[in-house]
């Protein structure tokens, strides 16, 4: 098999399914978002995410104009957003360890500080909340899944690497006592951490588990 289409209430989620599917990262595959999700009134009109994952050809890579076309996407929409509340910074593009970070960075006074807080939100909502707005614009109007992370004051670098030393203790010790174990209730940006993590250790294996925001990774012995 190397194509699936899978549904969710998220594109994250209806993502995940599909790699869990396919026994593989988000670095081997490449992703076409078919339907966004949409609420309805009390349920009525409805619709889910849906998403088609295709194995890539081992040659096959995303290219260097795609993703500086989507930063430029992003970074106009991040600037506008700015402006429009009212925020003065700075929005950079930075490439680490392979990812396209929009990092925002504001001042030294301590107003400016006050302000980063605010866009990052507590433990980070609001940070994700702008980047499912990037998420949504870089997609539409590219029509590729968007792979440029915003970032605030480096928050979300600082955040990966603490999360992916965790997943891999934790992933050590999985493959060392043959138990798997759970970890605690992630968003999905976490989550991917996680996962592309734990990809990284052999003998182990990875899955979400649960409905948000109660869903989270499972590190099991790979079967």
């Amino acid at each position: 098999m190397d194509e699936v289409e899978r549904s969710a209430p998220s594109v994250e989620e209806a993502i995940e399914a599909a790699l869990a599917e396919l026994g593989a990262t988000e670095q081997e595959v490449a992703v076409q978002i078919l339907q966004e999700p949409r609420g309805g009134f009390m349920g009525v009109g409805s619709q889910e995410a849906v998403v088609r994952v295709r194995l890539r050809a081992r040659r096959e890579e995303a290219t260097e104009e795609d993703l500086e076309e989507q930063a430029e996407i992003a970074a106009d929409f991040v600037e506008g957003l700015l402006s429009r509340i009212g925020l003065v910074a700075e929005v950079e593009q930075q490439v680490d360890d392979g990812t396209m970070y929009l990092n925002v960075v504001g001042g030294e006074s301590e107003d400016d500080e006050e302000d980063m807080g605010l866009l990052i939100g507590r433990h980070g909502q609001t940070l994700e909340a702008v980047q499912e707005l990037t998420r949504v614009v870089v997609a539409h109007k590219t029509g590729l899944r968007c792979r440029v992370i915003v970032d605030v004051e480096d928050y979300k670098k600082r955040q990966r690497a603490r999360l992916a030393s965790r997943a891999v203790e934790v992933a050590r010790r999985v493959a060392r006592t043959g138990k798997e174990e759970a970890l605690d209730p992630m968003n999905p940006y976490e989550r991917k951490v996680v996962h592309d993590a734990v990809a990284g250790v052999s003998g182990v294996e990875s899955s979400s588990r649960g409905e948000d925001p109660d869903r989270r990774v499972v590190i099991r012995p790979r079967s």
